[in-house]
């Protein structure tokens, strides 16, 4: 009987999680109501809040489960100095596409601007432990390079979201790599 129970649980929750991410690609999260996520889900509302405290608990925990599995997913790879960055950049990428809908949803202008701040965060602290850790750089110089290389790569990979993710990972990865390694000189290239 437990069994069966955690199915449904995970049911219940993976429903309203799909159903609010539905939501937050037509409007922004303080225009979605509990009403309208169940009602998508095909839940009462008193399941909903068995899980849930409102509709902001539920974007918080999809967006934790994100984060810790990004964190997950990035420790599980080891690179070599040689190409750390440009593997770590294609992984973040790759990551990124298994799950575009969600990134899509949430990075766009309804989403939750914490969100790409956390994603920052993360993607930052890779950085900051894999490429910067060992060099001679002080840390405040260090702590806003990699603030304005995680911000560009951020922004470079919503705008391949937004424009349809035409190019691989590996393109995508590339180009961040370039523009974070060589900046407006790639253009003379």
């Amino acid at each position: 009987m437990g069994e069966k129970m955690d199915r449904r649980k995970k049911y219940t929750r993976m429903v309203l999680k799909d159903s609010l991410i539905e939501l937050l690609a037509e409007k922004p999260i303080a225009s979605v109501t509990v009403k309208e996520i169940c009602e998508l889900a095909d839940v009462n509302r008193s399941t909903f809040y068995t899980h849930y405290a409102d509709q902001y608990d539920l974007l918080t925990k999809i967006e934790n489960e994100i984060i810790d599995d990004m964190n997950a997913y990035l420790s599980s790879y080891s690179f070599t100095k040689e190409d750390e960055a440009l593997l770590m950049t294609q992984k973040l990428v790759e990551y990124i596409t298994d799950k575009k809908l969600m990134f899509e949803t949430l990075l766009n202008e309804n989403g939750d601007s914490t969100f790409e701040k956390r994603l920052m965060e993360v993607a930052r602290r890779f950085v900051m432990k894999n490429t910067m850790e060992g060099t001679d750089l002080d840390e405040q110089f260090s702590s806003y390079l990699s603030t304005y290389i995680i911000s560009g790569a951020i922004h470079v990979i919503k705008e391949w979201i937004a424009s349809g993710m035409e190019e691989s990972p590996r393109e995508i990865a590339e180009l961040i790599n370039h523009f974070s390694n060589r900046g407006l000189s790639y253009l003379q290239e």
